[in-house]
């Protein structure tokens, strides 16, 4: 067998959000479309999603949650910056804004629940909207990795991003700031010995944005090979972006790739069925889910795969 190209890490976010979600992240990981899943704890579907791992043995880590919903942690003092009124997190871009005014404590105790759930630590652990790489939270998010050597995270910087213009000017600003503070993130990550794979994609493929042929544009940005519809003029600087020289990222020594692709799979959730503590979002009940599922079970990405001589794994396998 020849040594494979690249090794795709496909991890389904949002495990546990709803049964529904559930639903269809189980059937990707049963028809091979996606290796890894990452677990929201304050889910509303957690416990069933952390049942389901174990019957399945599906490779789980913990997509840490301090944007959305309840909080796990007892200890939340009450008025914190953080939640709201009603006790509830602010969102993904409030959450933003109240870090210039909290401290984060609750990290540690959404670990503690993880391993109470799986009945063992996380393989890998990333933030749930990218909160993970926030000023205020990446020292804090580091040394809870550190602390329980949990060795791989997800840092997500996109190559070819800056080239997508059909993005809305919110949505692209909003991955931009999440580029920057990834870029930021890297001497905290690399400082606690933290690890990642050599290269991320998914913020360009989330949604109706998925199709077989964006995956394959965003797999051949991610390996250094242009995709035929960019011209040499246009490409992205891969200093920006490429993150192969950085002692942190996960090249193996044979000269294999590390890609991790992140996907939102699932059936949509229904209206009061899901969520965090308040209920499903809009991007959970959304048709965008069930046609992620469509275009990860699809054949013709199967082929993709192996005609590029990808290999499926999972964060425990590097």
């Amino acid at each position: 067998m020849p040594q494979p190209r690249v090794k795709l890490v496909v991890t389904g976010d949002d495990f546990g959000y709803c049964a529904r979600r559930n639903r269809g992240i189980v059937e990707c990981f049963q028809k091979g479309a996606i290796s890894n899943v990452s677990l929201l704890v304050n889910g509303m579907a957690a416990e069933e999603a952390a049942e389901i791992s174990k019957r399945h043995s599906i490779p789980i880590g913990l997509h840490a949650n301090l944007s959305e919903g309840l909080p796990v942690c007892d200890t939340l003092p009450k008025g914190s910056s953080l939640v709201n009124d009603d006790g509830y997190f602010h969102g993904k871009m409030g959450f933003r804004k109240a870090l210039r005014n909290g401290q984060l404590k609750m990290i540690e105790a959404q670990v503690q629940l993880f391993c109470e759930l799986t009945g063992q630590l996380p393989h890998h652990m990333d933030g749930h909207q990218h909160v993970h790489v926030l000023p205020g939270v990446r020292d804090v998010f580091a040394r809870v990795l550190s602390d329980h050597q949990i060795r791989f995270t997800r840092v997500p910087v996109e190559p070819g991003l800056h080239h997508c213009t059909w993005l809305s000017p919110q949505l692209r600003g909003f991955y931009l700031q999440v580029e920057q503070d990834s870029l930021d993130s890297i001497p905290v990550f690399l400082k606690h010995g933290i690890r990642w794979p050599h290269a991320y994609i998914g913020l360009t493929t989330v949604g109706k944005s998925m199709s077989v042929a964006s995956l394959k544009t965003a797999l051949q940005n991610a390996v250094g090979t242009p995709s035929p519809s960019s011209s040499s003029e246009n490409a992205e600087p891969r200093s920006r972006c490429d993150l192969t020289a950085v002692p942190g990222s996960s090249q193996k020594g044979d000269g294999t790739l590390t890609v991790e692709l992140m996907v939102h799979p699932g059936y949509p959730s229904l209206p009061q069925e899901g969520g965090c503590g308040e209920g499903p979002d809009d991007f959970s009940q959304s048709l965008d889910r069930l046609h992620e599922l469509r275009t990860l079970t699809d054949p013709e990405l199967r082929r993709l795969y192996k005609e590029k001589n990808i290999q499926l794994c999972a964060f425990r396998d590097l």
